[in-house]
């Protein structure tokens, strides 16, 4: 087992090999069911969520600013926390699977949002944009680190799915 960067890049390399001949090695469903809370004071959003390792709670609460108490993360917390540690990890996983160690990786995740669409003033992009920005540490060459961070935007799933267009459907059960 070769651990590299916090990352196992052995069972990567197994998975990957498997996942030539099988894509269901590589395939996964998400399920997610949370309750919006009627109580004042507290947060507006709690869902549990299950993962491999076990299950937490997680909470949200819009900021005040978008009729919320501000008591939590708000959702775009969470989207944004998904996108930079995702978007982290691929990189981190893309540099162990090239053999390359880091000394250290940070992100910085900065974003302008623009809320007049929520309240129906304008059609207008919530989110006028999003950059985030790697600080590597490492004894690899700066093209090779170049390299990576390439590869690491064409693979990130949390920037596939937010810079493609996803088949995304809701629907209303009323009881």
């Amino acid at each position: 087992m070769t651990i590299l960067n916090n990352v196992n890049a052995g069972r990567l390399a197994r998975i990957i090999k498997e996942a030539e001949t099988d894509k269901s090695k590589v395939k996964r469903s998400q399920k997610i069911e949370g309750e919006w809370l009627l109580e004042e004071g507290g947060p507006q959003f709690r869902a549990e969520i299950n993962f491999e390792g076990g299950k937490i709670i997680m909470e949200s609460d819009q900021p005040t600013n978008l009729g919320g108490g501000g008591t939590r993360p708000g959702p775009l917390h969470y989207c944004f926390f998904g996108l930079v540690s995702c978007y982290t990890t691929t990189f981190a996983t893309v540099a162990s699977t090239m053999g390359v160690e880091l000394k250290k990786l940070t992100a910085r995740l900065e974003s302008n949002l623009n809320f007049s669409r929520a309240f129906g003033l304008s059609q207008e992009p919530v989110i006028e944009k999003i950059h985030i920005t790697l600080e590597v540490e490492s004894e690899a060459p700066r093209e090779k680190l170049e390299e990576i961070e390439r590869l690491a935007y064409e693979r990130c799933p949390a920037v596939y799915a937010l810079s493609t267009p996803v088949n995304l459907n809701t629907s209303l059960e009323v009881k």
